[in-house]
């Protein structure tokens, strides 16, 4: 697969359902978690057009575990993000999906881009423990719904598949 063919007037949930088979097709085979984390994270981008797209790995440091930047698609990042910290860190923590409308009013934002306005965040876990999280920015206030939850979930679902 070297494109992903998403109508242009669609609506957002259009989009999703016309993206997630493309997703699985576009994984399905290939053994490198790294690998299928680049082509996921250029996938949603190419397809949904945020501001930024990527994944954080949950990995052990000198003194505890932190998230570690992982593949993304958009303007540089912060690289490291402790537990509970930010919004990743919260989705984190709580083991839940975090839709932030505003990222100023979220306490302990971690601001790594300021043209970031919304933003969600999705924990993917392996036998119930969190193994990183997928971390999508908007510029837009208030960008993210319902149907990004209920689609980034099983986007998600993949993931854990994967890692």
């Amino acid at each position: 697969m070297e494109s992903i063919a998403i109508p242009a007037q669609a609506s957002r949930k259009e989009k999703y359902e016309a993206l997630f088979p493309q997703l699985a097709a576009l994984i399905a085979g290939e053994k490198d978690c790294i690998a299928n984390l680049s082509n996921l994270t250029a996938a949603l981008k190419e397809a949904l057009g945020f501001l930024w797209i990527g994944f954080y790995l949950v990995k052990k440091s000198d003194s505890a575990e932190e998230l570690v930047l992982g593949p993304f698609q958009g303007p540089v990042a912060c690289t490291r993000i402790a537990f509970g910290k930010g919004v990743c860190g919260a989705a984190w923590k709580q083991k839940q999906i975090m839709l932030v409308p505003d990222v100023e009013k979220f306490p302990g934002h971690i601001a790594c881009n300021t043209a970031a306005r919304s933003e969600i965040v999705v924990p993917i876990l392996k036998n119930g423990a969190v193994v990183a999280v997928l971390d999508i920015d908007s510029h837009l206030p208030g960008d993210f719904s319902e149907t990004d939850i209920e689609w980034l979930q099983k986007i998600s679902e993949l993931v854990e598949e994967i890692l």
